[in-house]
């Protein structure tokens, strides 16, 4: 294999080792809804699990928790070839590095989804519940009477229980979004090129 397909892949591969290894690990040491501070109760590992996509959420009842586990197996093969594309096409190499990123964490999801279930012996495959455990509930408060709908209730930035999976998936996204235009700015180069232009008569 060409050296510029190893570290994407490599990334993507030790991304998927290390969010199964903290999957693993949280489901045999720690019980359901048990919890670990390490930030006091600012930080903390909250094991939980979810039948749905980043974040919590979900598509209610087994069809729908089939549908999003083969959507996503078709998302990652889609990602994977995206991926691809963008090597042999010599693509920016943070684009590649995010889209590894992207595609680790999506795999790391799907293997809980399709396999977990069957591998503790709760549900049969594809019905698998993804494993989530990082919790930072780093502002607490209550809206005040001016707020529209939320007056007077509770709010919690950061809310969502996340695993690894989802963190490789955030960054890949946000990146891509940042630097979208260094990202894809020699494409525009190429699209403008002399050879390009038309000449006028």
């Amino acid at each position: 294999m060409k050296a510029v397909y190893t570290k994407p892949f490599f990334t993507a591969l030790l991304i998927i080792l290390v969010d199964q290894v903290v999957k693993v690990w949280v489901h045999s040491h720690m019980y359901l809804g048990e919890r670990i501070e390490f930030l006091g109760s600012r930080g903390m590992l909250l094991y939980t699990e979810n039948n749905g996509m980043a974040f919590g959420w979900e598509l209610g009842g087994q069809l729908g928790k089939l549908a999003l586990t083969l959507f996503r197996i078709g998302a990652v093969v889609g990602i994977g070839y995206g991926l691809v594309y963008l090597i042999k096409n010599k693509y920016h190499r943070g684009l590649i590095m995010n889209m590894a990123l992207i595609f680790a964490g999506a795999v790391g999801n799907i293997i809980d989804s399709t396999v977990y279930g069957m591998l503790y012996g709760y549900a049969p495959v594809f019905q698998g519940r993804v494993v989530d455990m990082f919790y930072f509930p780093i502002i607490r408060g209550v809206f005040p009477s001016w707020v529209p709908i939320w007056a007077g209730q509770d709010f919690e930035f950061f809310r969502p229980i996340f695993n690894v999976a989802d963190s490789a998936i955030s960054v890949g996204v946000i990146m891509i979004l940042i630097y979208q235009k260094r990202y894809f700015k020699h494409q525009e180069i190429e699209v403008s090129s002399p050879h390009s232009e038309v000449v006028e008569e």
